[in-house]
């Protein structure tokens, strides 16, 4: 199915800075697919993610990772990141993605960023799709990444089969999420059967929602079970990356956090008195300097710092926050 010969030129030149691509896959709906794409990038981006170099004095540096949402008729990681609202921009040079945070350490990209409204529906068939998913590629200005997280929708689709043509030179490999629930497990032995078919490698499963900590009495409650996962994973001989509880904390991050960075924003959070975003000018020289002279720079506004500042502080005080991260390690370990 892969095309066997050479890659598109512009996805090339695009993708020419990116180390690792990781897509994380899922044959049933529901199963909290993007939401693992967002932890994934959250995490790897943060000053407690794996390194993508080692520091000076031996400490571990935060990884440069670009999101990319291709579930097309259904695009919630701008929700997720509290970046719905935030538009592209273009340059001289091609898109440029949207900044979740003043470093620049992630950037996101999806359809979501060029609806009118969050209520508009995306009607599209098939070659539409391959147009829009060879544009997010070929002319997204993605810079220097230690990893691209791709969201993709559930099931085997078009969305898949365009990635695997276009990616099948850059070594992409694939995160599998499923969930307990035997028709979830079952849905994504086909999926795993479509990774074999087009020869995309799999880094290993993970186990979603995997039981409900009360946060009153700390009791687990297995509500679709608990080990299917598992099972599956040890019978197809995949890796086990881990299980991953449900976290109503976390639920808050990714629903109310952009409340929450208006609130701040309204205290004057958002501009000191030289009319500068104090985000902006608590940078260090250099950055600062970049800051300012770069046109990728023009896509982080004072609201999405402020915003991306907010979710990955609350991010980190979540339940999920130190599981997540030890799986975030072992996907680190395994790609590199």
């Amino acid at each position: 199915m892969a095309s066997a010969g050479a890659p598109d030129p512009k996805i090339a030149r695009r993708l020419a800075g990116v180390k690792n691509i990781i897509l994380v896959l899922s044959g049933k709906g529901g199963v909290g697919k993007s939401s693992v794409a967002a932890q994934l990038a959250l995490s790897l981006s943060s000053n407690s993610g794996p390194a993508s170099s080692s520091s000076s004095d031996g400490g571990r540096q935060a990884a440069r990772v670009g999101l990319l949402d291709i579930d097309l008729t259904g695009p919630s990681i701008p929700r997720m990141l509290g970046l719905d609202g935030q538009s592209i921009r273009q340059s001289t040079d091609g898109w440029v993605p949207v900044y979740a945070d003043a470093s620049q350490r992630l950037a996101v990209m999806s359809v979501g960023f060029l609806l009118r409204s969050n209520n508009d529906s995306v009607v599209w068939r098939g070659p539409k799709k391959n147009a829009m998913i060879k544009q997010f590629l070929g002319d997204v200005r993605w810079g220097q990444l230690d990893y691209l997280v791709i969201d993709t929708p559930p099931g085997t689709s078009d969305e898949h089969i365009s990635l695997m043509e276009y990616l099948h030179h850059f070594a992409p490999r694939a995160v599998l999420v499923t969930t307990p629930q035997a028709i979830s497990l079952a849905d994504n032995v086909r999926t795993l059967d479509f990774c074999k078919k087009t020869g995309l490698p799999l880094v290993g499963l993970i186990e979603n929602m995997s039981g409900y900590v009360c946060p009153h009495c700390a009791e687990c409650t297995n509500v679709w079970g608990k080990g299917g996962g598992e099972a599956l994973a040890n019978r197809e001989g995949l890796e086990f990356l881990g299980r991953i509880p449900i976290d109503p904390r976390l639920v808050r991050v990714l629903d109310d956090a952009k409340e929450v960075a208006a609130t701040q924003i309204s205290n004057g959070d958002q501009k000191d008195e030289d009319g500068q975003s104090r985000l902006t000018t608590a940078l260090p020289p250099p950055e600062r300097e970049a800051h300012e002279t770069q046109e990728t720079m023009q896509s982080t506004t004072p609201a999405g710092t402020v915003l991306s500042r907010t979710i990955l502080d609350r991010y980190r005080d979540s339940d999920t926050f130190p599981i997540f991260q030890i799986i975030t390690d072992r996907i680190a370990a395994i790609v590199a």
